[in-house]
């Protein structure tokens, strides 16, 4: 697999022309080439406006639980070809624990949103938000709130430590509220994702335009953002810094949210002394955060 690793756009799958530099992507136990990546001479404003309409087009012609219906049937897919995720995973220098953690976790997003979809949310396309609200004194001016789905596309910016947990838990909820999604996952890891998306693209259920992927690095993307779209980023508190001031998100309109570097810390109270149940649990749940995923997760301790 040392070939350009595609993108998914517009409907079909795309990879550069022969030749193209690319950065190459390696196992990170044996440091054997996996893949080449890059996005010379992808239209990324193709790719979203692709979205805007016929994807939006497509999702908007679905009520909430037919929606939910599909988030399902995409996490039965999954399952059924997981351990082509988990073949691949290990590469990225994840245990068995890790990709199910990865991996069975993201599938688990997806029957859980849809287990919400069916239960919270009425079959219709749009939810109302509260009664009627009188206006006026004598009722000839009323209003009413409704949730209906934003005009744009949702545009997710993932990490490298969970190429299907974190792209399925941004792509559950966008899916569910009626927005297409298009996905950037981490470079290093990205091979993952890809393989999570062909699969997806593949089982013959995904409305047309709802998921697009993109390989590589997306240097244009946010020139080609406005107003109706949302981007979720997880990385660093610094790109996330950067990403915020550009123009797209301080005037443009854009809706921008970051998870960041978390500080987080284990701690245990002076009465749980050795010997006891308390002290005991704080061990094994210390170890359990300190190794999983090497400790490169959102929830990894700092302090103990």
């Amino acid at each position: 697999m040392t070939a350009y690793l595609p993108s998914y756009v517009q409907g079909q799958w795309w990879t550069p022309a022969d030749g193209t530099a690319a950065t190459e992507v390696r196992d990170a136990s044996t440091g054997e080439v996996v893949t080449r990546v890059s996005t010379d001479g992808l239209d990324l404003g193709a790719a979203l406006e692709y979205a805007r309409t016929v994807g939006h087009d497509s999702l908007a012609a679905l009520t909430f639980h037919q929606r939910a219906v599909l988030l399902k049937q995409f996490a039965l897919a999954l399952t059924e070809r997981k351990a082509e995720l988990y073949a691949l995973s290990s590469r990225t220098g994840a245990t068995k624990t890790d990709s199910w953690v990865d991996i069975d976790g993201g599938i688990g997003v997806l029957f859980s949103y849809s287990g919400k979809g069916r239960r919270e949310l009425p079959n219709s396309k749009v939810h109302v938000d509260g009664p009627v609200e009188p206006l006026s004194k004598d009722g000839s001016f009323l209003g009413r709130h409704v949730y209906t789905t934003l005009p744009g596309v949702a545009v997710q910016i993932n990490a490298f430590n969970f190429p299907v947990w974190g792209s399925l838990e941004k792509f559950a909820p966008a899916f569910l509220a009626g927005m297409p999604t298009l996905v950037k996952p981490a470079t290093p890891t990205g091979y993952l994702a890809e393989a999570m998306v062909r699969i997806l693209t593949e089982s013959g259920l995904l409305p047309e335009g709802s998921l697009q992927l993109v390989s590589g690095s997306v240097p244009t993307l946010f020139d080609n953002l406005r107003l109706g779209d949302i981007v979720g980023f997880t990385g660093s508190a610094s790109t996330a810094e950067s990403l915020r001031r550009h123009p797209s998100v301080q005037t443009g309109g854009v809706r921008f949210t970051a998870e960041t570097d978390s500080i987080n810390a284990s701690v245990l109270g002076t009465d749980a002394v050795p010997g006891t149940p308390e002290f005991d649990a704080y061990v094994r749940q210390l170890v359990v955060e300190m190794t999983t995923k090497a400790g490169q997760k959102c929830t990894a301790i700092r302090r103990a």
